[in-house]
């Protein structure tokens, strides 16, 4: 009987805990809304009439925090006061800030010119990271700065990969005691799930048209199979060539010097008793080991001490790029963002929205002013009839005679190069990965699962085409008619890329079939124009415009009020019930599984990896 009363007691406990959930919930989403209206309304009074704030005189502190990205979702004021101030602070261990890589090179470039930024400081502890074309790019930017006369300094407890790649600009790199600089070198890591599938019962029906489409084998073996090694080993190691290339010449030492193997690396730090700090200094990857204080000292006499501080005079990168001044302009050259993976018409913060981007090139399309259009692609690929429906609109963009030159981000690839093919010029960046040319589909069933556990699905049909049910073995008719529809659009891929590239169906072919290339591989075998970044694109854009001043207008994905506020807040709830209702300890788990294959929910997210979902239906590219 006591146990009966503890068990009805805790159904109301956990009903009274809902209610109360709910109803504090609303109240604040109610005020949230009110700030945020109050907030945008004095921001937008404020920006009327201050244009630009004086920044004082010393160092532009580049103080990166979280990751660098190239397109942040729903990229609104609104959007970011709801995610950092708001809401960011609720969860704040489960946020990582997203910082927009052209914003970051915008910030440099006008530093450049300022007469109250006399230098650079690259303080990158809490610098996460970002993909190999956005350093790049960001290296370069501190190259021209440099360049201008201008010195860079690097200070660091330690430096990750990315963070001393954009170290190595600096004149001088300051390394704590305790530091190291590790470098190790680029992988690949993929899990492969044949054997739980087969475990678990599952039946894995896959389509695919391309022997190299790399995207399936999880479903089909236990490991990576040769073919896909070969490949994947001849780009990873390019893209570590093209790393310790940059970097040795910016330490101006050689290649064997910066990075001489793990074995030799391990036989130095044996002979200096595992002092990283020094086989840092001994190996030019440094030129000071010295502590914080010493270090600040040096910059204070470089750049000025501030009294109030305490510090050396700077100016933060968020306080720089806040103040910047950005004229308003008649923007001739629209930029369009195709960035993560590319679907139709469902709202996620990650994903490309392919009617979204149909509306910005229509938008493009059909304003007098804009002479040409720059589309900057970092996308993996995705659905066809999303891929489909870009493809075609800028057919009409390109009927109508404006110019179209596609930038290729970090990659571009699959329904990423799809996309691409109606462009007058494609530019790949060497490290860019491209191709993937080939179409793969997946439908999972569970009846032998089902059946384990006593669970049978039956029923009528007027005809076998219509019963397709994860609950039930796939009918052959439909079997077949999905690798109809795979070859049917493979075809239809490829020849859309030989029309384009003004090749033969075999030639395209050939280097087909789902293979990935790095930039400069699709360069040599005709994929692409020609190698550069996105300031190549614009000039290129302007020169077939016959633009005389370029001035660009980004097109964002701006998001409604409502819309932001229920998937920020639906973040935090999720953590809420999961954490404090069902007190499951997996969470943190579910929520940091760092996954890269290409049927995960939330594949370029940071801030979320949700658990896999094995019995899903897809169809991409």
């Amino acid at each position: 009987m006591r146990e009966m009363f503890c068990t009805i007691a805790n159904i109301f406990r956990y009903i009274w805990f809902t209610l109360n959930f709910i109803r504090t919930f609303i109240l604040n989403f109610l005020v949230i809304v009110i700030f945020i209206f109050i907030g945008e309304f004095l921001f937008k009074s404020v920006n009327h009439h201050i244009t630009i704030i004086p920044i004082n005189k010393g160092a532009l502190k580049l103080n990166i925090r979280g990751v660098i990205v190239d397109k942040i979702p729903d990229n609104s004021y609104m959007n970011k006061i709801i995610e950092e101030q708001i809401l960011g602070k609720i969860h704040k261990k489960y946020s990582i800030r997203q910082n927009l890589l052209f914003d970051i090179v915008e910030a440099i470039r006008q530093a450049k010119y300022d007469k109250n930024i006399t230098g650079i400081v690259l303080d990158l502890h809490d610098f996460l990271g970002t993909d190999q074309v956005s350093l790049q790019y960001i290296g370069k930017t501190l190259g021209e700065f440099r360049a201008s006369g201008k010195p860079i300094y690097a200070i660091g407890n330690s430096y990750n990969q990315s963070q001393y790649y954009l170290a190595s600009f600096a004149n001088k790199i300051y390394l704590s005691h305790a530091g190291s600089v590790d470098l190790r070198g680029f992988a690949t890591n993929q899990l492969y799930y044949n054997k739980l599938l087969k475990k678990l019962k599952i039946n894995s029906y896959v389509f695919r048209v391309g022997m190299y489409k790399s995207a399936v084998e999880p479903f089909l073996l236990d490991r990576m199979s040769n073919k896909i090694r070969e490949i994947d080993n001849r780009w990873i190691n390019k893209l570590w060539d093209n790393y310790l290339y940059k970097v040795s010449y910016n330490r101006n030492v050689n290649i064997q010097q910066i990075f001489p193997g793990a074995s030799k690396i391990i036989e130095e730090l044996k002979v200096l008793n595992g002092d990283t700090a020094k086989y840092s200094l001994n190996n030019k990857l440094v030129d000071f080991v010295a502590s914080s204080s010493s270090t600040g000292k040096q910059l204070a006499k470089i750049f000025g001490l501030n009294t109030k501080t305490n510090e050396y005079n700077n100016t933060n990168i968020y306080t720089y790029i806040a103040k910047m001044n950005r004229k308003n302009k008649k923007a001739n050259i629209a930029v369009i963002m195709v960035n993560g993976p590319i679907i139709y018409n469902k709202i996620r913060s990650n994903n490309v929205v392919g009617n979204n981007i149909v509306q910005h090139i229509k938008h493009a399309r059909l304003d007098p002013n804009i002479k040409a259009v720059v589309l900057y692609i970092n996308s993996p690929g995705g659905s066809v009839i999303a891929s489909e429906a870009i493809r075609q609109e800028l057919l009409a963009l390109h009927h109508d005679k404006k110019p179209i030159v596609v930038s290729m981000g970090s990659i571009a690839a699959s329904g990423g190069y799809w996309i691409s093919t109606p462009a007058d010029y494609i530019i790949a960046h060497p490290s860019t990965l491209t191709g993937s040319i080939g179409i793969f589909g997946i439908i999972n069933t569970v009846e032998n699962s089902l059946d384990t556990i006593g669970i049978h699905a039956d029923g009528v049909h007027s005809s076998p085409l219509a019963k397709v049910f994860n609950t039930q073995r796939l009918p052959i008719e439909i079997q077949q008619i999905m690798q109809i529809n795979v070859t049917n659009g493979y075809d239809k891929f490829v020849n859309l890329v030989a029309k384009s590239r003004k090749k033969t169906y075999k030639q395209i072919d050939d280097i087909a079939q789902g293979r990935v290339w790095i930039g400069s591989d699709a360069k040599k075998n005709g994929l692409v124009d020609a190698l550069g970044d996105f300031d190549d694109a614009v000039k290129k854009a302007q020169d077939l415009a016959k633009i005389t001043k370029p001035k660009l207008i980004w097109y964002q994905d701006n998001s409604k009020l409502i819309s932001l506020m229920l998937r920020n807040a639906s973040k935090n709830i999720l953590f809420d019930l999961l954490s404090n209702w069902l007190s499951l300890p997996l969470v943190d788990t579910i929520f940091n599984i760092n996954n890269q294959t290409s049927i995960l929910d939330d594949l370029n997210d940071p801030q979320h990896r949700y658990a896999l979902c094995l019995v899903c239906n897809t169809v991409k590219q």
